[in-house]
């Protein structure tokens, strides 16, 4: 008889996007080479430049993939949660990590190693082209973070990432769209690819401004498309 925990796993890797064409028995196959890792919130799952051993599927929790300057300033790349896979680059070209990777919350995620991979690769060719999409879907991603940093100011980045959780993790109230932040300003910093000092620094003129209203973890926006309107004609707004 099945366990639960296996059927559990089953059901997980049939949600995930390379994986979503294999057959139930195809997929209780991978179900028994996947390992169940737990990690502590805040744990480190993997460090950029470590060979790579295989790739993970987030069972539980979030993960947050990112790289570290030589100055010690992190930029996060992406923030994945339950059905995503990571690291899958590495398990193809055999290098080592192109980043980091650590658990946000307590998380479980099922760890595939690197030669059972490829055989099933081998074995299932949809796969891999699956993976393709997964890896040109990261890929734009990445490029869309490069223009951010390149061609818009830290005002700008932040607006944006308001905006989106606004979108995203809004309330809608009758004195507008509150939210709340889901990290530090440390760790927004970390995400729109500058530093804390900066963050706080516009957020308070936003508040002056009137376009926010932030009252500790909790934004409220009185008016979502006012906000949006900042993320236009960036060449004439105030400097970061």
């Amino acid at each position: 008889m099945e366990s639960p925990v296996s059927a559990e796993y089953r059901r997980l890797l049939a949600k995930v996007p390379m994986f979503s064409g294999l057959t139930e028995t195809e997929l209780n196959s991978l179900a028994e080479r996947a390992a169940p890792r737990h990690y502590a919130a805040g744990e480190v799952i993997f460090n950029e430049g470590e060979p790579c051993a295989g790739l993970y599927v987030i069972a539980r929790g979030q993960v947050r993939i990112f790289k570290i300057s030589p100055g010690g300033r992190e930029q996060v790349l992406t923030i994945d949660g339950p059905g995503a896979s990571v690291a899958e680059i590495p398990v193809f070209d055999g290098g080592v990590y192109p980043a980091s990777g650590a658990a946000m919350e307590d998380a479980t995620l099922l760890f595939i190693g690197k030669q059972e991979f490829q055989a099933l690769c081998l074995e299932y060719p949809q796969v891999t082209l699956k993976v393709l999409k997964v890896v040109g879907a990261r890929l734009r991603r990445l490029v869309g973070i490069i223009e951010e940093l390149s061609f818009t100011t830290v005002r700008q980045r932040l607006v944006s990432y308001i905006c989106r959780a606004a979108r995203r993790e809004g309330r809608r109230t009758a004195h507008g769209v509150e939210f709340a932040l889901p990290g530090s300003h440390q760790e927004m910093a970390a995400q729109i690819g500058t530093v804390r000092e900066l963050v706080s620094r516009n957020l308070s003129r936003l508040q002056m401004e009137g376009l926010i209203k932030v009252a500790g973890r909790t934004i409220m926006v009185p008016d979502l498309k006012l906000l949006e309107a900042e993320l236009d004609g960036g060449e004439s707004l105030p400097r970061d």
